[in-house]
């Protein structure tokens, strides 16, 4: 059991090669000689503190056994929570992480080998500290556990900010017309996660000429998933995000912006997208950016809309 089990990702000391060698194995026997419930794997990726810890410990409350946490912070970083929270243990050996740079992809990569090593673990989705859920535990795991597509936003728009970041050198491994971009945080089904965490080929080309302002963590999965599983992806992200300001970051909401009728339209926005085939107007289970200011205004309405 504590193979398929591996416990606190915190005890172990792999390397990340050796990581993700263990990561990418996969049985060729499809059924499990034990009762296997499928989770849900979070994986925060962050640079310290969690600000939106306690919402985030309401979301998962009264459904253990269907989730795992795993958090990436600094080295450096110690999280300071009970022992009962969900986040207790959970902090995986990590490494510095510079925005903009390949060790964005490397921390990914390392929170889904973590998670992978429990065998358990179905979905795959990455949020930061700003993250917050916009819909309660038992909604987001039907949603994910029942999809039959990855999330993962993949585009191709001829302007300086994507198709210009291209570098001719990535050819003949990734071609003008194969470069993609989108949104870094994703979500993931168990079979493309175990592919993203032993590619070697593609990861090496991104890491050698995707440079300083070419953001792979912005480009490296997207171009992937479209050169090896595009039918298998969605090509949308579900976590809401709002660039209608301009600039390097997204708008990032506190206490004043956040009220019931915000996330309502967060949640029913008059978007549509495709959901196994059928059109749906449930496309965001997630939104960010958020200050640590809104967490009290959230708090309240987890007993109201977002009833958990």
């Amino acid at each position: 059991m504590s193979f398929v089990h591996p416990g606190s990702p915190e005890g172990h000391s792999m390397t990340d090669a050796e990581l993700f060698w263990r990561a990418s194995m996969v049985p060729r026997v499809e059924e499990y000689p034990y009762q296997r419930v499928p989770k849900v794997a979070f994986l925060f990726l962050t640079r310290g503190p969690l600000p939106f810890a306690r919402l985030w410990e309401r979301f998962f409350r009264g459904h253990e056994g269907l989730y795992s946490v795993y958090v990436h912070a600094l080295p450096e970083y110690v999280l300071n929570v009970s022992a009962t929270s969900p986040f207790y243990g959970r902090q995986i050996p990590s490494r510095d992480v510079s925005w903009g740079s390949i060790t964005l992809v490397d921390a990914e990569k390392r929170l889904l080998a973590n998670a992978l090593l429990d065998h358990s673990n179905q979905r795959f989705v990455l949020v930061s500290e700003s993250c917050v859920p916009v819909f309660n535990f038992p909604t987001v795991y039907e949603y994910l556990i029942n999809s039959a597509q990855s999330y993962v936003e993949s585009y191709n728009i001829d302007v300086p900010q994507c198709a210009g970041r291209y570098n001719p050198r990535m050819a003949p491994d990734v071609t003008e017309q194969q470069w993609r971009k989108g949104s870094e945080w994703f979500e993931l089904s168990r079979e493309l996660a175990v592919d993203i965490v032993a590619d070697r080929r593609y990861y090496h080309v991104f890491r050698k000429h995707c440079t300083p302002s070419c953001y792979p963590d912005e480009h490296y999965i997207p171009t992937y998933l479209h050169l090896v599983h595009g039918p298998r992806n969605a090509n949308r992200t579900i976590t809401w995000v709002d660039w209608s300001r301009g600039g390097p970051h997204p708008a990032r909401y506190g206490k004043a912006s956040v009220t019931k009728e915000f996330i309502q339209a967060i949640r029913n926005n008059g978007t549509q997208c495709l959901y196994n085939g059928r059109p749906t107007t449930v496309c965001y289970l997630f939104a960010r950016k958020f200050a640590p200011s809104a967490l009290g205004t959230l708090i309240n309405l987890t007993t109201t809309l977002l009833d958990f």
